[in-house]
């Protein structure tokens, strides 16, 4: 808050000698101190819930990828238990509309499987391959996400407690306008 407020003299008057000062906040002049700091303390509390707008967005595409990878993940597990222990080809029922969609998943997320989704190449091993790769990146983009939305709730809670400091300056100094106007008379 140092660099948005800058006090600056009004030379020439002061109230039983101190000195009367003005403050530029975000570069308005004119303010008074109590105006001049509620300015910068919703001036912070905006600023963090432009952020917490970025980290939502964040969360979200996360969980999006998150329930992708848990859709093919769920798939391929089917394909395992689906196929002969030794030998498996694509003599095996395999769902190729699905196989596909897998296929489609990896490529989007950098996820390694080593079968065709025309079937020709899809054998027990390379499922099994691609269940631990799928479950590895799903592992991994769980701990990201839940990384993520811890920050998020920390800059939930900073943004409340901002508006909360900011509400309780405007609170003090309409207080202290009033007590002083109780005290003139």
């Amino acid at each position: 808050m140092e660099n948005l407020i800058r006090p600056d003299a009004i030379t020439g008057n002061s109230v039983y000698g101190v000195q009367q000062v003005e403050y530029t906040v975000d570069g308005v002049s004119g303010k008074n101190f109590a105006d001049a700091v509620t300015i910068a303390a919703f001036k912070q509390a905006a600023a963090i819930e432009a952020a917490l707008g970025s980290y939502t967005r964040v969360v979200a595409a996360r969980q999006v990828k998150v329930n992708e990878l848990g859709d093919a993940l769920s798939y391929v597990a089917k394909t395992v238990a689906s196929l002969r222990v030794k030998g498996g080809k694509s003599t095996d029922k395999v769902d190729m509309e699905n196989a596909a969609f897998v296929k489609t998943i990896a490529n989007r997320y950098g996820v390694k499987i080593e079968w065709e989704s025309n079937g020709k190449s899809i054998t027990r091993g390379n499922v099994q391959k691609a269940q631990t790769n799928f479950q590895y990146e799903m592992d991994k983009e769980s701990n990201n996400l839940q990384q993520d939305t811890v920050t998020m709730q920390s800059f939930l809670t900073k943004r409340d407690n901002a508006y909360s400091n900011a509400s309780k300056i405007v609170k003090k100094a309409l207080n202290a306008a009033s007590s002083t106007i109780g005290n003139i008379g």
